[in-house]
């Protein structure tokens, strides 16, 4: 399995940006696909989830109602769509799969098999 996450680069506040996360291998195990992100100087946190079959999302509080993650089925390829980006939104994204996550811990690191490799987000005020 690989995960290739892309789409990153800089944007002024209040602007948007589309991440990628490219899936390819034994995608059909996934239970979950999910977002963390890692600003500089603190921990790697929850951003986002997907279910991978059936589709329902799931959002941390702090991007609720600005993020809205999304799949392509065809392409094996997750989107997070970020609007009214704020300057803490800066950090690097990651997306990170599992095959055996449940429901109640997908916001734990710890439980996911798979990572990508990072795209960085900067957002300038």
């Amino acid at each position: 399995v690989q995960l290739q996450a892309s789409g990153g680069g800089a944007v002024q506040a209040g602007g948007s940006l589309r991440l990628s996360c490219a899936a390819s291998g034994r995608t059909f195990s996934f239970r979950y696909v999910t977002w963390f992100r890692q600003a500089p100087g603190k921990d790697r946190e929850f951003v986002g989830s997907l279910k991978w079959s059936g589709g329902n999302t799931y959002y941390a509080d702090s991007v609720k109602g600005r993020f809205t993650i999304s799949r392509n089925n065809a392409k094996d390829t997750m989107y997070l769509q970020m609007n009214a980006l704020r300057s803490e939104d800066t950090a690097v994204y990651y997306c990170a799969a599992s095959p055996s996550v449940i429901l109640s811990n997908i916001q734990s690191q710890s439980a996911y098999t798979y990572w990508g490799q990072g795209t960085q987000v900067t957002v300038s005020s």
